[in-house]
């Protein structure tokens, strides 16, 4: 294979890999958080007192977007795409990788930012019901969240190993 068509391939694919990561941790903080709207809204028509406590349990659903933001980023930096060039060693294996890391990052975030947001309705009917459970119910969308922190940081090392390997041989 003519070696300047694999360099386009592989940035190519690393570019589609962070393009992944981004529009499904996108797509599922979008979900999670109209799940949890939906749990708020019909306790807010009847408490608007309770705004300020389901403000929280809403909003953690949108943290997978971020990190779906994140890891496109660090590809970009990583292989110097964020300055126009395509630095990695070995670019279409690289490429390859960058694509499946952003693949599974991606997925992981869509999939943890729905259930998320199952989570937290089910913590905004319980304080619904019992105002003084808030803490308790925080916890139930906080657990879901460790599995996005593990995507995210599984990502991160990744990239990080994937894109030094060219410097140490």
């Amino acid at each position: 294979m003519d070696q300047a068509l694999a360099v386009e391939i592989g940035r190519g694919l690393a570019i589609a890999g962070a393009g992944l990561a981004v529009g499904l941790g996108c797509c599922g903080s979008g979900k999670g958080i109209g799940i949890a709207s939906q749990a708020a809204a019909g306790v807010i028509s009847e408490k608007p007192d309770l705004f300020g406590q389901l403000l929280v349990m809403l909003a953690l659903p949108g943290t997978q977007g971020f990190y779906g933001f994140i890891t496109a980023i660090m590809i970009f930096m990583r292989t110097g795409l964020i300055n126009g060039a395509w630095e990695a060693s070995g670019a279409m294996s690289t490429g390859v990788a960058l694509f499946f890391v952003g693949l599974g990052v991606g997925a992981a975030l869509l999939v943890s930012a729905v259930w998320q947001g199952e989570a937290s309705a089910a913590g905004i009917a319980l304080v619904g019901r019992r105002k003084e459970e808030s803490g308790r119910a925080l916890l139930f969308p906080a657990m879901v969240e460790t599995y996005a922190v593990v995507a995210l940081l599984a990502g991160i090392l990744t990239i990080i190993w994937l894109t030094s390997m060219g410097a140490n041989g």
